[in-house]
């Protein structure tokens, strides 16, 4: 059986709190064969480093501080989740979310502590960094509700495009209502950033070509393509080659048709395949195998 990546996932949602092995176990069952877990701010990083440890291999996490978390300690926020990133990038070659000093999900003498960094040490300027996560993330601009802290929001998106640059993470970047405002911010470092996803992508053809001409960028599609009322179907195929998209359910959020109501979760990303396949005119199996290759273009896997 083929295996799909779900990229975008929040399973240390609170949703997730009764049944979160199940879950876990539903995805795996159903050929999901790795999930992506952002964070939204300091306590969230926490929380998908330690279950990146409980499923080592499996489950790989991201740091980040969300737009819609950018409020009046977003300063302490981003000084925080600076400091667990410094502890978390190593000198050499491992597996991010399952490295030699993760091999026990259970805890072992190697950080059982998602802020210990006793097998972190703080590499050297001029030597190859990695790290622990998989990409910078989740991160942006959100104006949909309110722009009440629209400046602010600009400050933190852009200290965290910086840390991308630094360490050569991709970005899983968040916008809604913010489409110019991002893409002025973000052309300003084009020639330096790393690659990313422009998650949960909704927009419309012309919008698409323009995240587009970003280099090693694709768009993250979701539950909302299966929508009856979505124009996806009909835009991607017009305008975004295979090899740009990358599959996601950002449960337990906006589940797909024909759980469209219900809680999402990661099993329910092949019903994204599934539609977008169609879409594509290929089959599943081909469009599974063309966006695992986004994935490991992109997260150098």
């Amino acid at each position: 059986m083929f295996k799909v990546i779900d990229t975008h996932t929040h399973f240390d949602a609170e949703e997730f709190d009764e049944d979160r092995a199940e879950a876990f176990a539903r995805a795996s069952e159903a050929g999901v064969g790795k999930v992506f877990l952002p964070a939204i701010d300091v306590k969230t990083t926490h929380a998908v480093l330690a279950l990146s440890r409980e499923y080592p291999g499996y489950a790989y996490p991201m740091i980040g501080l969300h737009p819609e978390e950018v409020k009046a300690d977003w300063k302490e926020q981003l000084a925080e989740l600076r400091k667990i990133l410094e502890k978390h990038r190593m000198i050499g070659n491992a597996n991010p979310a399952g490295d030699s000093c993760n091999a026990n999900p259970a805890g072992d003498s190697c950080n059982a502590n998602p802020a210990d960094d006793s097998c972190n040490a703080n590499p050297a300027d001029d030597s190859p960094q990695i790290s622990d996560f998989i990409a910078v993330g989740e991160i942006g601009l959100d104006y949909y509700w309110s722009r009440e802290f629209e400046h602010e929001q600009l400050e933190a998106f852009e200290e965290q495009v910086k840390w991308a640059i630094e360490t050569h993470l991709p970005l899983m970047i968040h916008c809604r209502k913010a489409q110019n405002e991002m893409v002025h911010l973000l052309r300003q470092y084009q020639k330096d950033l790393p690659g990313g996803v422009f998650h949960c992508f909704t927009g419309n053809q012309k919008e698409a070509e323009e995240l587009l001409s970003f280099d090693n960028f694709v768009l993250g599609i979701g539950g909302v393509s299966t929508f009856k009322s979505s124009h996806l179907r009909e835009d991607l195929p017009a305008v975004v080659p295979m090899n740009r998209i990358v599959l996601e359910t950002d449960s337990p959020y906006m589940a797909p048709v024909p759980y469209r109501g219900k809680r999402n979760e990661s099993a329910f990303v092949v019903e994204v395949l599934k539609t977008l396949a169609k879409a594509y005119n290929v089959s599943e199996e081909e469009f599974a195998e063309q966006t695992n290759k986004n994935v490991e273009s992109v997260f150098h896997f």
